[in-house]
Protein backbone atom coordinates (compact mmCIF):
# COMPACT_ATOMS: atom_id res chain seq x y z
CA UNK A 1 0.00 0.00 0.00
CA UNK A 2 3.15 2.84 0.39
CA UNK A 3 4.36 4.12 -2.32
CA UNK A 4 7.43 4.03 -3.10
CA UNK A 5 10.47 5.86 -5.96
CA UNK A 6 10.42 4.33 -9.11
CA UNK A 7 14.16 3.92 -8.97
CA UNK A 8 14.62 2.00 -5.76
CA UNK A 9 16.83 4.68 -3.98
CA UNK A 10 15.45 4.87 -0.01
CA UNK A 11 16.54 8.49 -0.45
CA UNK A 12 14.42 9.85 -2.92
CA UNK A 13 10.98 10.95 -2.47
CA UNK A 14 8.09 9.31 -4.99
CA UNK A 15 7.89 11.53 -7.73
CA UNK A 16 4.13 12.75 -8.95
CA UNK A 17 4.36 9.95 -11.88
CA UNK A 18 5.07 7.00 -9.02
CA UNK A 19 1.96 8.01 -7.22
CA UNK A 20 -0.31 7.88 -10.28
CA UNK A 21 1.47 4.50 -11.33
CA UNK A 22 0.97 3.18 -7.96
CA UNK A 23 -3.14 4.28 -7.90
CA UNK A 24 -3.25 2.34 -11.32
CA UNK A 25 -1.56 -1.20 -10.23
CA UNK A 26 -2.43 -1.21 -6.68
CA UNK A 27 -5.17 -4.07 -7.70
CA UNK A 28 -2.80 -5.71 -9.08
CA UNK A 29 -0.50 -5.27 -6.17
CA UNK A 30 -2.65 -6.59 -3.95
CA UNK A 31 -3.45 -9.69 -6.21
CA UNK A 32 -0.32 -10.30 -6.85
CA UNK A 33 0.57 -10.11 -2.76
CA UNK A 34 -1.04 -13.46 -2.22
CA UNK A 35 1.85 -15.04 -4.52
CA UNK A 36 4.21 -16.99 -1.45
CA UNK A 37 7.72 -15.35 -0.47
CA UNK A 38 10.42 -17.56 -2.52
CA UNK A 39 12.03 -18.64 0.23
CA UNK A 40 9.16 -21.29 1.10
CA UNK A 41 9.47 -24.66 -0.33
CA UNK A 42 12.49 -23.78 -2.25
CA UNK A 43 10.59 -21.66 -4.60
CA UNK A 44 8.38 -23.75 -6.21
CA UNK A 45 5.35 -22.62 -4.37
CA UNK A 46 5.91 -19.26 -5.35
CA UNK A 47 6.64 -20.12 -8.53
CA UNK A 48 3.18 -22.85 -8.90
CA UNK A 49 1.05 -19.84 -7.85
CA UNK A 50 2.81 -16.85 -9.72
CA UNK A 51 1.83 -19.74 -12.89
CA UNK A 52 -1.82 -19.51 -11.69
CA UNK A 53 -1.91 -16.13 -11.27
CA UNK A 54 -0.84 -15.01 -14.58
CA UNK A 55 -3.17 -17.17 -16.12
CA UNK A 56 -5.87 -15.66 -14.28
CA UNK A 57 -4.92 -12.02 -15.65
CA UNK A 58 -4.35 -13.46 -19.08
CA UNK A 59 -7.89 -14.89 -19.28
CA UNK A 60 -9.54 -11.71 -17.67
CA UNK A 61 -7.47 -9.88 -20.64
CA UNK A 62 -8.49 -12.27 -23.31
CA UNK A 63 -12.39 -11.75 -22.19
CA UNK A 64 -11.78 -8.12 -21.53
CA UNK A 65 -10.55 -7.50 -25.40
CA UNK A 66 -13.46 -10.30 -26.81
CA UNK A 67 -15.69 -8.24 -25.46
CA UNK A 68 -13.91 -4.62 -26.48
CA UNK A 69 -13.80 -6.30 -30.01
CA UNK A 70 -17.24 -7.29 -30.36
CA UNK A 71 -18.94 -4.07 -29.01
CA UNK A 72 -16.96 -2.03 -31.59
CA UNK A 73 -17.38 -4.80 -34.07
CA UNK A 74 -13.44 -4.91 -34.56
CA UNK A 75 -12.61 -9.14 -36.07
CA UNK A 76 -11.79 -11.52 -33.44
CA UNK A 77 -8.07 -11.77 -35.31
CA UNK A 78 -7.70 -8.50 -34.98
CA UNK A 79 -8.36 -8.06 -31.83
CA UNK A 80 -5.80 -10.66 -30.68
CA UNK A 81 -3.00 -9.52 -32.47
CA UNK A 82 -3.68 -6.01 -30.89
CA UNK A 83 -5.26 -6.04 -27.72
CA UNK A 84 -4.69 -9.09 -26.25
CA UNK A 85 -0.97 -9.62 -27.67
CA UNK A 86 -0.15 -5.91 -25.98
CA UNK A 87 -1.81 -6.91 -22.90
CA UNK A 88 -0.21 -9.84 -22.40
CA UNK A 89 3.27 -8.46 -23.65
CA UNK A 90 3.42 -5.53 -21.38
CA UNK A 91 4.90 -7.39 -18.01
CA UNK A 92 7.52 -8.99 -20.61
CA UNK A 93 7.96 -5.21 -21.93
CA UNK A 94 8.80 -4.08 -18.29
CA UNK A 95 11.25 -7.12 -17.61
CA UNK A 96 13.24 -6.48 -20.36
CA UNK A 97 13.43 -2.60 -19.72
CA UNK A 98 14.78 -3.59 -15.87
CA UNK A 99 16.68 -6.19 -17.21
CA UNK A 100 18.45 -3.60 -19.88
CA UNK A 101 19.06 -1.31 -17.33
CA UNK A 102 20.40 -3.51 -14.21
CA UNK A 103 22.23 -6.18 -16.27
CA UNK A 104 26.01 -6.43 -17.31
CA UNK A 105 24.93 -8.37 -20.74
CA UNK A 106 21.72 -8.12 -22.71
CA UNK A 107 21.02 -11.90 -22.39
CA UNK A 108 18.36 -11.45 -19.99
CA UNK A 109 16.73 -8.38 -21.62
CA UNK A 110 16.56 -9.87 -25.33
CA UNK A 111 16.42 -13.70 -23.76
CA UNK A 112 12.77 -12.73 -21.86
CA UNK A 113 11.30 -11.27 -25.19
CA UNK A 114 11.93 -14.54 -27.06
CA UNK A 115 11.70 -16.61 -24.22
CA UNK A 116 8.34 -15.72 -23.83
CA UNK A 117 7.03 -16.32 -26.87
CA UNK A 118 8.15 -19.53 -26.85
CA UNK A 119 6.60 -20.44 -24.16
CA UNK A 120 3.45 -18.82 -25.59
CA UNK A 121 3.50 -20.71 -28.62
CA UNK A 122 5.10 -24.29 -27.94
CA UNK A 123 3.43 -24.25 -24.13
CA UNK A 124 0.72 -22.45 -24.17
CA UNK A 125 -0.62 -23.65 -27.45
CA UNK A 126 0.41 -27.11 -27.34
CA UNK A 127 -0.95 -27.55 -23.85
CA UNK A 128 -4.44 -26.17 -24.57
CA UNK A 129 -4.61 -27.94 -27.83
CA UNK A 130 -3.80 -31.21 -26.59
CA UNK A 131 -6.19 -31.17 -23.69
CA UNK A 132 -8.85 -29.99 -26.33
CA UNK A 133 -8.01 -33.15 -28.79
CA UNK A 134 -8.22 -35.38 -25.80
CA UNK A 135 -11.65 -34.13 -25.01
CA UNK A 136 -12.90 -34.35 -28.28
CA UNK A 137 -11.37 -37.51 -28.83
CA UNK A 138 -12.97 -38.84 -25.21
CA UNK A 139 -16.46 -38.06 -27.32
CA UNK A 140 -15.62 -39.40 -30.35
CA UNK A 141 -15.49 -35.91 -32.33
CA UNK A 142 -12.88 -34.62 -34.47
CA UNK A 143 -10.61 -31.31 -32.97
CA UNK A 144 -10.38 -29.15 -35.85
CA UNK A 145 -9.63 -25.24 -35.93
CA UNK A 146 -9.94 -23.19 -39.13
CA UNK A 147 -6.30 -21.26 -39.57
CA UNK A 148 -7.95 -18.00 -40.21
CA UNK A 149 -5.54 -15.51 -41.62
CA UNK A 150 -2.77 -17.55 -39.20
CA UNK A 151 -0.51 -17.83 -42.11
CA UNK A 152 0.03 -14.18 -43.17
CA UNK A 153 0.17 -12.92 -40.28
CA UNK A 154 3.33 -15.44 -39.23
CA UNK A 155 5.37 -15.64 -42.28
CA UNK A 156 5.08 -11.56 -41.87
CA UNK A 157 6.08 -11.94 -38.27
CA UNK A 158 8.88 -14.13 -39.04
CA UNK A 159 10.29 -11.88 -41.67
CA UNK A 160 10.46 -9.12 -39.12
CA UNK A 161 11.87 -11.27 -36.49
CA UNK A 162 14.59 -11.88 -39.11
CA UNK A 163 15.52 -8.46 -39.47
CA UNK A 164 15.37 -7.89 -35.93
CA UNK A 165 18.25 -10.32 -35.54
CA UNK A 166 19.85 -8.34 -38.52
CA UNK A 167 19.72 -5.29 -36.59
CA UNK A 168 20.81 -6.69 -33.54
CA UNK A 169 23.96 -8.30 -35.56
CA UNK A 170 25.03 -4.68 -36.84
CA UNK A 171 24.72 -3.21 -33.45
CA UNK A 172 27.70 -5.54 -32.68
CA UNK A 173 29.77 -3.21 -35.32
CA UNK A 174 32.27 -0.72 -33.47
CA UNK A 175 30.02 1.82 -34.48
CA UNK A 176 27.67 0.60 -31.18
CA UNK A 177 30.04 -2.34 -29.82
CA UNK A 178 26.56 -4.08 -28.59
CA UNK A 179 22.72 -4.93 -29.30
CA UNK A 180 21.58 -2.35 -25.97
CA UNK A 181 23.05 1.32 -25.42
CA UNK A 182 25.44 2.83 -27.71
CA UNK A 183 25.10 6.80 -28.75
CA UNK A 184 22.34 8.51 -28.27
CA UNK A 185 21.19 9.08 -32.51
CA UNK A 186 21.52 5.68 -32.91
CA UNK A 187 19.40 4.33 -29.65
CA UNK A 188 16.45 6.65 -30.57
CA UNK A 189 16.79 5.37 -34.47
CA UNK A 190 16.64 1.97 -33.56
CA UNK A 191 14.13 2.30 -31.34
CA UNK A 192 12.03 4.03 -33.65
CA UNK A 193 12.97 1.23 -36.39
CA UNK A 194 11.64 -1.71 -34.56
CA UNK A 195 8.27 0.08 -33.21
CA UNK A 196 7.72 1.04 -36.88
CA UNK A 197 7.92 -2.90 -37.19
CA UNK A 198 5.25 -3.89 -35.10
CA UNK A 199 2.99 -0.88 -36.64
CA UNK A 200 4.05 -2.89 -39.91
CA UNK A 201 2.66 -5.63 -38.71
CA UNK A 202 -0.71 -4.66 -37.40
CA UNK A 203 -1.17 -2.36 -39.99
CA UNK A 204 -0.30 -5.25 -42.90
CA UNK A 205 -2.02 -7.97 -40.71
CA UNK A 206 -5.51 -5.90 -40.76
CA UNK A 207 -5.54 -5.13 -44.11
CA UNK A 208 -5.29 -8.67 -44.62
CA UNK A 209 -8.17 -9.87 -42.17
CA UNK A 210 -10.58 -7.38 -43.55
CA UNK A 211 -9.59 -8.11 -47.53
CA UNK A 212 -7.72 -4.89 -48.04
CA UNK A 213 -4.72 -7.04 -49.38
CA UNK A 214 -4.33 -10.15 -50.68
CA UNK A 215 -3.34 -12.94 -48.17
CA UNK A 216 -2.06 -16.74 -48.47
Amino acid sequence: MTVSASDEDDQKEPSSLDYVMHCITLFWKLIFAFVPPTDMFKGYLSFVVSIFCIGVVTAIIGDMASHFGATLGIKDSVTAIVFVALGTSIPDTFASKVAAIHDKHADASVGNVTGSNAVNVFLGIGVAWSIAAIYHHCRGEYFRVSPGNLAFSVTLFCTEAVITIMVLLLRRSKLVGGELGGPASIKYITSAFLVSLWLLYLILSTLEVYDVIGGF
